[in-house]
């Protein structure tokens, strides 16, 4: 299945989309997923619209983000770095995340914002401390595309990654959640600036498998239903400035994309 959350006037509801004569349609307003305390509405049919007519939200409300970093050979090599030994996490705040066409901000602070094009996992059960031999499918409700926005500069600067990864904006999702993909079996993603070419990368040249990541966070902490983790950048990445629009693509997912503002 595949499902967004689009603004209504009477509030956010969540659709699932169908994909009719080789376009995207919302069809059937769903339930919210258990993560929205807000959004009450039961599962109701509607009548049919292309998904391109109606103002799309980023589709998750995570109580955390779990970001991989270098996680592609190719990216950690492109900014200097040796790949990683075991698998490097850090955080990115809810605060941060913003829908299709919403506006990335730049910061008067960084004098270098990045765009990094990803995959990411959404939860669907809670889980902590999975074992080797589970099976991890049945935890994960599906996959988004994800733009995880960096002020390159001050990641140098502070050596750690917190304020250069958190600022609000840097967290492009969208445009919908989709369960029809298979990672493990390789996703091709694109990322293009103003319609150029810059990122290119596929889910199976990832470094440490979706399996190794999950099981890895679920022992440090408790993974909730919506949540979610990015997977990783591959090579490519580079600087916005105002004006800018960012497009991330994902194979089986669709396209996010976001103008830049200073």
């Amino acid at each position: 299945m595949r499902y967004c959350r689009f603004q209504r006037p009477d509030g956010p509801q969540y659709d699932e989309v169908v994909n009719q004569d080789g376009r995207d349609f919302v069809t059937r307003l769903m339930a919210p997923p258990p993560e929205d305390k807000v959004c009450v509405l039961a599962s109701e049919k509607i009548k049919p619209v292309a998904v391109q007519d109606v103002k799309l939200l980023a589709p998750v409300l995570p109580s955390k983000i779990v970001c991989v970093g270098r996680n592609y050979r190719d990216h950690a090599h492109e900014l200097g770095n040796e790949a990683p030994r075991e698998v490097l996490i850090f955080l990115k705040p809810p605060s941060a995340v913003i829908g299709p066409g919403a506006c990335i901000r730049m910061p008067d602070i960084s004098q270098r914002v990045d765009f990094e094009g990803e995959l990411g996992v959404v939860i669907a059960t809670e889980c902590r401390n999975l074992p080797e031999r589970e099976e991890l499918r049945g935890y994960i409700r599906g996959y988004v595309c994800a733009n995880d926005i960096t002020a390159r500069d001050l990641q140098k600067s502070d050596g750690q990654w917190t304020r250069a990864k958190g600022f609000d904006t840097f967290c492009p999702l969208g445009p919908m959640v989709s369960g029809e993909i298979d990672p493990w079996a390789g996703v091709e993603l694109e990322t293009k600036v103003n319609g150029a070419p810059r990122q290119h990368g596929n889910t199976k040249d990832l470094i440490f498998s979706l399996d190794r990541v999950i099981r890895y966070i679920s022992s440090i902490m408790t993974l909730y239903p919506g949540d979610l983790i990015l997977t990783g950048t591959p090579a490519g990445v580079g600087p916005l400035k105002a004006g800018d629009t960012v497009d991330v693509s994902i194979s089986g997912i669709g396209q996010l994309k976001n103008p830049v503002q200073a």
